[in-house]
């Protein structure tokens, strides 16, 4: 028979409902899963989403727990896990999804050495369309780093990188729905100037972003190779491309990945 993991979460919040409802799924049952939260109202509200128990002890929550995701905002990260290390027994696996706070910096904070994973999550895995990257502690397992990689497959797509990488990840995961967003919207304006009605518009625009992602994830093509089977000589596409290149749309797109990665660098330090 397979052994059950038991999940608690220290913290209640979007991301570990989102989590919680993804491992729900098939990964364990909300019977094998916990959340703590100072916050009554999130307690409440993961309760209500994923059937799992609550309580207001980050020390149950380890008790009851065989991978510890600590999922409460950064600034918070180093008290709380200050106040859980003396409840940390050997079995504990600490899955970090706080921005910014690295895996030396969890160490730090701890009676003893453990097994720690960090995580950099993005906003999309509360409708399980995540794409996340994590890093592996220096004790952590490969069987840890599949096991973390089997939790997140359950909210999106996951890849393991070097922790150095994970700013990088932010740059360009973690920030970047933001920028798609941006796109969406642009879109989405454009539609209305040329005489569309925005809602008609908006849903035009964000399928059509979905879609042409489906389409780089299923096919395996490269989006370059995709962008010219739509591109005939002469025609609408690249009268719109012509105009997209004259504004630096891809060199632009390329920078604010990279000052987002700056930006996360200059957080985390």
């Amino acid at each position: 028979m397979a052994t059950i993991t038991r999940v608690g979460f220290i913290g209640a919040g979007r991301m570990a409902t989102a989590l919680a409802k993804g491992l729900s799924t098939g990964f364990t049952s909300p019977d094998h899963m916990i959340a703590s939260d100072v916050l009554s109202a999130a307690c409440e509200s993961i309760a209500a989403e994923t059937w799992i128990r609550t309580t207001e002890s980050n020390a149950e929550v380890c008790a009851e727990s065989d991978v510890v995701i600590l999922a409460v905002k950064p600034q918070y990260l180093r008290e709380v896990v200050t106040g859980i290390a003396s409840h940390l027994q050997s079995r504990h696996l600490l899955v970090s999804i706080a921005a910014g706070i690295t895996i030396a910096d969890i160490q730090a904070c701890l009676d003893t050495e453990r097994r720690v994973i960090r995580v950099m999550p993005n906003t999309p895995c509360l409708v399980g369309t995540g794409a996340a990257g994590f890093a592996l502690g220096g004790n952590a397992t490969p069987d840890d780093a599949e096991l973390v990689k089997r939790m997140l497959a359950t909210v999106g797509i996951a890849f393991q990188v070097p922790e150095r990488l994970l700013d990088a990840v932010t740059g360009l995961s973690g920030s970047g729905p933001a920028y798609v967003y941006q796109f969406i919207e642009a879109l989405s304006d454009g539609g209305v100037r040329v005489g569309l009605p925005r809602d008609i518009a908006t849903k035009l625009a964000a399928q059509t972003v979905m879609g042409a992602a489906q389409m780089v994830l299923e096919t395996g093509e490269h989006p370059g190779a995709l962008k010219d089977a739509v591109t005939s000589p002469g025609g609408t596409t690249i009268a719109g491309i012509h105009e997209l290149e004259r504004g630096a749309f891809r060199a632009t797109t390329m920078n604010a990945v990279e000052a987002a990665t700056r930006r996360s660098m200059e957080l985390g330090s």
